[in-house]
């Protein structure tokens, strides 16, 4: 909690003048390597993206400088990683939609890339997540710092809710039964499709929630109590892949390599994600 607290505010204290320039220099830069100058109006690609919500703090912020660099359309579609909603990117591909780049939790992207949807070879690590938990401002904050303080705040929790992404399904298939907890737990938590875990404890439908924390943070107006232990997080990387039939592969690798740069890291770690290597 404290790293991720002293991360934003560093971050938050650059001049955003600096920052600014660095992204379009990486931009560019990028650009006049793999196919020229930043193209005319004419020439400018439209990159059609589906992500899940892990990157998304992230992937908000750089987008618009992207296209404010290169002239190149993002047009952005949104789903989890992992489940059968049908919003979720599975059942997206599923349904045969057509996408450039998909960016989700590196296990669904390999499935998909299995199955022949996104290109082989084409995956790139983003950023690495965790998962952490929230409550309302103004409750008390339950204490989750070791595994056994973490057990007894299930345990006492009146509701639970949790994503059905990626996140929600280690929770759900693996810490819970590890703890010894999934069986008192199960009539009390609840897992979450198609909204995020911040939305519903917002508003009084659970008294904790657990979600990748760059998912958590954009509440301000929660509580954000802390990562799980280190014993038994889970540090999940969030890829990007060029979608198998993409219109416009070279600009999405383009958009991919952008978004791995290293100038975009401080972005990154704004969002409490740890780019993918030491930048």
């Amino acid at each position: 909690m404290t790293a991720i607290k002293n991360t934003s505010l560093n971050v938050l204290a650059m001049p955003r003048r600096r920052m600014l320039h660095a992204l379009l220099g990486t931009a560019l830069g990028v650009g006049l390597a793999l196919v020229g100058a930043a193209p005319s109006g004419a020439s400018a690609a439209e990159i059609r993206v589906v992500t899940s919500g892990g990157f998304s703090a992230a992937y908000d912020q750089l987008i618009p400088l992207y296209e404010q660099a290169t002239g190149h359309k993002v047009v952005t579609e949104r789903g989890a990683s992992l489940g059968n909603a049908p919003d979720s990117i599975p059942s997206r591909f599923a349904r045969n939609e057509q996408f450039d780049i998909v960016i989700l939790a590196d296990a669904g992207l390999e499935a998909l890339m299995g199955q022949g949807k996104v290109v082989q070879g084409s995956r790139v690590d983003l950023a690495r997540s965790m998962i952490g938990m929230s409550v309302r401002k103004g409750t008390p904050r339950p204490d989750i710092s070791t595994v056994e303080a973490l057990k007894q705040t299930l345990l006492n929790a009146k509701s639970i809710a949790y994503s059905a992404s990626a996140s929600g399904v280690y929770l759900s298939t693996e810490l819970f039964p590890r703890l010894g907890v999934a069986e008192q737990i199960k009539d009390k938590a609840t897992k979450i499709y198609s909204e995020r875990v911040g939305a519903v404890v917002l508003r009084g439908d659970a008294e904790i929630g657990f979600q990748q924390v760059s998912e958590l943070l954009p509440f301000k107006e929660l509580d954000f109590v802390g990562p799980l232990p280190d014993a038994v997080q889970q540090r999940v990387f969030f890829s990007a892949g060029v979608a198998a039939g993409s219109r416009s592969p070279d600009a999405a690798r383009h958009l991919i390599r952008f978004l791995a740069a290293p100038a975009a890291a401080p972005i990154v770690r704004s969002t409490g994600m740890e780019p993918p290597v030491t930048r």
